[in-house]
């Protein structure tokens, strides 16, 4: 008979925890009962305060720097905080980064950096969090952040649209390697989310236009975590392979329905 996999450790690993969506998503798990680990980039400050959210909500946090950018060895922060908080059941690759940059002027050096933080580095940490998860038998779950650019194309965004796209792709392919394992593998896509990352840091999605979106605002990252927080939960152990636009209709405006965003270069975890 098939095995369940209910059981696997409520534990979870969120990279880019110290701001936006990565913050959220690491509340959000803490809420659902989980431990978090929380790596950050360039804001040890900012993964403090979301160790200190998960701690107030009785869950242990620990928190640890990742620069995706020196790989493969930076991928190694997934063995260290499994180790420091007992295991591993849930891993969120959500930290990323982008440019906005004309195709014929995108330098091979923002090419890389961008695919290497955006595609390199959930590959890298999906394979070690994978690995440990086959060898305690117990299943658990990957969820891979994307973009609604994993779907759909935006001009002067060649590198993140290929590094997003190309992500959603493995997603899948992870799926249907781990599936026997108890593994289910999903993404979530958002859409313009008051974040950071563009530009909207502590604003009110409830206080923006957008005309060109159908929920007519931006998201809110707590409605990703949402997500998140379902796909991580044995709720949905028969969900995998999936992408999950979060994106209040954006997707089906067509691509360029987000084409207010910033212009300028932009990072989030």
């Amino acid at each position: 008979m098939p095995n369940r996999y209910e059981n696997y450790p409520r534990i979870a690993i969120v990279t880019g925890g110290d701001s936006g969506i990565g913050r959220a998503c690491a509340a959000a798990l803490a809420g659902a009962g989980f431990d978090v680990g929380i790596t950050w980039h360039a804001d040890a400050d900012g993964a403090e305060r979301t160790a200190e959210e998960v701690r107030a909500a009785g869950r242990r946090a620990e928190t640890a720097h990742l620069d995706l950018t020196r790989l493969p060895g930076a991928a190694s922060v997934v063995d260290e905080l499994a180790e420091r908080l007992g295991g591993i059941g849930v891993l969120v690759n959500n930290a990323g980064t982008g440019a906005s940059t004309p195709f014929v002027d995108t330098a091979w050096e923002q090419w890389r950096e961008v695919l290497s933080v955006d595609l390199d580095g959930p590959f890298l940490c999906g394979q070690r969090a994978a690995r440990r998860m086959r060898a305690t038998g117990r299943g658990g779950r990957i969820i891979n952040i994307t973009s609604v650019h994993e779907h759909a194309p935006r001009v002067g965004s060649a590198a993140y649209c290929a590094a997003k796209g190309g992500l959603g792709l493995l997603t899948k392919v992870m799926a249907q390697e781990l599936a026997a394992d108890g593994i289910t593998v999903n993404a979530v896509a958002p859409g313009e989310i008051a974040t950071p990352m563009t530009g909207q840091e502590d604003v009110d999605p409830f206080t923006r236009e957008r005309p060109g979106v159908p929920v007519g605002r931006p998201g809110d990252a707590r409605e990703v975590a949402a997500v998140v927080a379902l796909l991580a939960s044995p709720a949905a152990a028969y969900v995998t392979g999936a992408s999950w636009p979060v994106d209040g209709g954006m997707l089906m405006m067509g691509p360029q329905a987000g084409s207010h965003l910033p212009s300028d270069e932009w990072r989030a975890g």
